[in-house]
Parts: structure tokens; C-alpha cells; sequence
């Protein structure tokens, strides 16, 4: 089979703290990292399970002293290399599991690779198109922000919220971009200005008069409600982003669609064409 995930991993050890995987993560532009001891996978973790683990943890530990086997989800999805309809059980246990990635093994269970909700929204963008329009998997619960608000207050909004991204929009409502965690993890200044003390990372150090149209761009990306999801999906991969905004034909903000919506169609799909090949097996 084509090799189409991800490459390559990107691991820490154990031992490693909070502030190493983090600067990984940024350095590398990946939202996971593996953790594994001579070249098992023990756990994952995502800037999510950081972040929420900071906001629970009320220890006086700082960031590079907490290991981030502390920290990561040890129920590992896995999947063997060459199994057959790989991407097709890959996404079944995404939409199962409600994560963001599946770990590839070979024979002995060593990691050899990461399949990502990028690598299949890749995937359905190039082989499912015309199967759903956006409407059918859009999430229509949308939570917005200003261009005014600052950063701290749109990451507080995220964090209430348990999402990834806001939509930004303006006074009528109408979207005018996105900021994400991931926004706010590219252009953090935290790991090159020798902070490590503070829990704030996704903040730039001395940033309190930054707000969100600071680091959005002025360039909209949106999908109407009846576009197709390939359409969609298409997008996101060409933009790197992991939501769109979605709009009616008077350019009213209705929904977001996600990555995580594409692999739940992409579970969908990719069952309903393994039943039609098989229905055309027996007759």
C-alpha cells in the first residue's frame, strides 16, 4: 500500500518534560507527539492534554520539571502496517475513540508511523468527492470571538468551551477569520525567551495588549453550506488550517466544519463502499 501518513514521528521519551514535548510540537508544526521507550509506543499527547492538565494541576511544579509521562493518554490506538483498508479502520477508530490520530506498528508493535485526521481529510479530499455536502456534517454550535478581544481572553474562551478554534467575526456577526491553539502555539515567543516558569505558553511573554486581529490574517476562508465536503476538506489541507467557517448564501455565519467532521464521513463513506463491493461480490 502507499505509505500516505504522516512522516515522520515525532517521539519524546518518558522522562521528557512538559516544555520539551511542547517545543517540539512547535518546532516541528505537529498538534501530537508520541511517547515511546526503544521505539514502543507507551502513550500520546496533544497541546489539548497539556493544556488541560495544566489547568487542573495546582502543584508548584514548573513546566520543565513535570515529565510528560505525567501527562499523556496511555491507551494508545494502534494499527498494524498493511492491514488491509488501512485508512477505512483508521478512521472507524478515530470517530470511535474521539482522537486525533492513530499509531502505526509492524509486526512487533515498534512504531513506524502516525496516521493523522490531516492525513485522512487528505485522503477523502482526493477520493470522495460528490459523496456529502458540508450541511450534512457541519457542526453548527459556532463559538465567536471580536477582532478586540485579547488573546488571553479568546483562550480562556476556547479553554470554557472545550474547543480548538473560534471564529472571529464583526459586529453583525459575519466571520472574518480564525484563531486556534494552534495559532496561538505557532506564534508564541515563550520557548525562545528563556521562560520557563510560566503556564501561560500559548501567550507571548509581555503580550497583554495583544488581541485576536494581531495574528489573523486578513485573507477569509469560508465554504457555503452546500459545497461539497471534499470541497471542504480540500481546503483545509491547502490552507493548513483545521476548521472553516461555514455560510448561508447571504454570507451569515451557520457553522463550522472541522477535520473531525470529514473523518467521521470518511468512516461513513469508507464502510458503505466496502459493503457496495462486497454486495457486488455475491451478485
Amino acid at each position: 500500500m502507499e505509505k500516505k501518513y504522516s512522516s515522520p514521528v515525532i517521539t519524546v521519551k518518558p522522562e521528557s518534560s512538559i516544555f520539551d514535548a511542547l517545543l517540539q510540537m512547535q518546532t516541528n508544526f505537529v498538534k501530537h507527539i508520541v511517547i515511546t521507550d526503544k521505539n514502543m509506543p507507551l502513550g500520546i499527547v496533544t497541546e489539548r492534554d497539556i493544556n488541560r492538565f495544566l489547568g487542573e494541576d495546582k502543584t508548584a511544579h514548573v513546566m520543565d520539571e513535570i515529565p510528560i509521562k505525567h501527562v499523556m493518554q496511555k491507551n494508545v490506538i494502534t494499527i498494524t502496517d498493511g492491514m488491509e483498508e488501512q485508512f477505512n479502520q483508521c478512521a472507524t477508530r478515530m470517530e470511535t475513540f474521539k482522537i486525533g490520530s492513530v499509531v502505526l506498528v509492524n509486526d512487533n508493535g515498534e512504531l513506524i508511523g502516525v496516521i493523522s485526521r490531516t492525513d485522512l481529510t487528505k485522503s477523502y479530499a482526493s477520493d470522495f468527492g460528490g459523496k456529502y455536502l458540508v450541511k450534512n456534517f457541519m457542526n453548527k454550535k459556532v463559538v465567536t470571538c471580536r477582532r478586540s478581544d485579547s488573546l488571553k481572553f479568546a483562550l480562556s474562551l476556547m479553554n470554557k468551551n472545550q474547543v480548538s478554534r473560534l471564529v472571529v467575526t464583526d459586529e453583525n456577526g459575519y466571520p472574518l477569520g480564525i484563531i486556534s491553539t494552534n495559532t496561538l502555539l505557532t506564534h508564541s515567543d515563550y520557548f525562545t525567551k528563556g521562560n520557563t516558569r510560566s503556564r501561560d505558553y500559548l501567550l507571548p511573554i509581555g503580550g497583554d495588549k495583544l488581541t485576536v486581529g494581531d495574528l489573523i490574517t486578513d485573507e477569509l476562508l469560508t465554504i457555503n453550506e452546500g459545497g461539497d465536503l471534499a470541497l471542504a476538506a480540500s481546503k483545509m489541507i491547502k490552507n493548513k488550517v483545521g476548521g472553516i467557517p461555514v455560510v448561508d448564501s447571504k454570507r451569515n455565519l451557520i457553522g463550522i466544519v472541522s477535520k473531525t467532521d470529514v473523518v467521521k464521513a470518511f468512516s461513513i463513506v469508507a464502510s458503505h463502499e466496502e459493503l457496495k463491493s462486497k454486495y457486488k461480490e455475491l451478485y
